[in-house]
């Protein structure tokens, strides 16, 4: 069955490969990107195949949020995020600040647009894009990790308080995969690092962006738990990073300080 469903963060990555797919589909696609270049080159990208609206969201825009939250989704997926590197004792209090604007303020003030509606009809779906990064913790990506964290608490709590109305929520937990997105996250400190005056130096980031994973599989699970009426909770891809994640959660109960 077709359904109405409006994805964040759709310029590129799994947000733009979940939407093209799952408007391919035959689903009511809304598509956000950030700028007004992302959104003509995303609707650029759909003419050539499928039917898809497309808008402009900047989660740092409240007029934006407010256009975005007047539509009535069956499904609200919270894929837009940034990462930005740097230690906690270096990061400029900025970045932090737009680290959580973007990554959880943002959506979530989109959420409590959009959730009264889907109460009201005791129906609806909301999908969190949390990360590893929300289960295990990262050095040098600490405030990236903090949002996540933070992702998962709320999804949780959504979860459970929403359930008597009949309204799912779920997560989505990539691991590291080529879409660039780690990329840009891994330089973004360059903008604002000073050697000399860091407390903790920055390590060279080349080597984990080695070997990444095709971002299909990220985008075909979540093509496939998107629209369904039963999955699970947290869908973590690539299937190997479960283990990783489990791993870690039990050393921290095991570990001294």
């Amino acid at each position: 069955m077709s359904q109405k469903i409006l994805i964040t963060g759709a310029s590129s990555g799994f947000g733009r490969g979940s939407a093209i797919e799952l408007a391919r589909q035959g689903h009511q696609v809304v598509a956000a990107a950030e700028t007004w270049p992302q959104v003509r080159g995303l609707r650029a990208d759909a003419a050539a195949g499928v039917e898809m609206e497309v808008i402009k969201l900047n989660l740092l825009d409240g007029i934006d949020i407010a256009h975005a939250g007047s539509f009535d989704p069956d499904v609200l997926v919270l894929n837009a995020g940034v990462m930005e590197g740097g230690s906690i004792a270096d990061i400029p209090m900025q970045r932090v600040r737009e680290s959580f604007d973007i990554n959880v303020f943002g959506h979530l003030q989109l959420v409590q647009a959009i959730l009264p509606r889907m109460v009201a009809r005791r129906s609806g779906k909301v999908v969190w894009t949390s990360s590893m990064g929300g289960i295990l913790v990262v050095p040098f990506l600490g405030i990236y990790c903090a949002t996540k964290h933070a992702i998962e608490a709320i999804a949780g709590s959504m979860k459970a308080e929403l359930a008597p109305f009949g309204i799912k929520v779920a997560t989505v937990n990539p691991g590291v995969f080529g879409t660039g997105f780690n990329d840009t996250g891994a330089e973004s400190f360059v903008q604002w690092y000073d050697a000399d005056k860091a407390v903790v130096p920055m390590p060279d980031f080349s080597g984990s962006l080695l070997d990444q994973a095709d971002p299909q599989e990220m985008i075909d699970a979540m093509v496939e738990i998107i629209p369904a009426d039963e999955h699970l909770y947290r869908t973590m891809r690539p299937l190997a990073t479960i283990d990783a994640a489990r791993q870690w959660q039990a050393t921290e109960w095991s570990q001294n300080a």
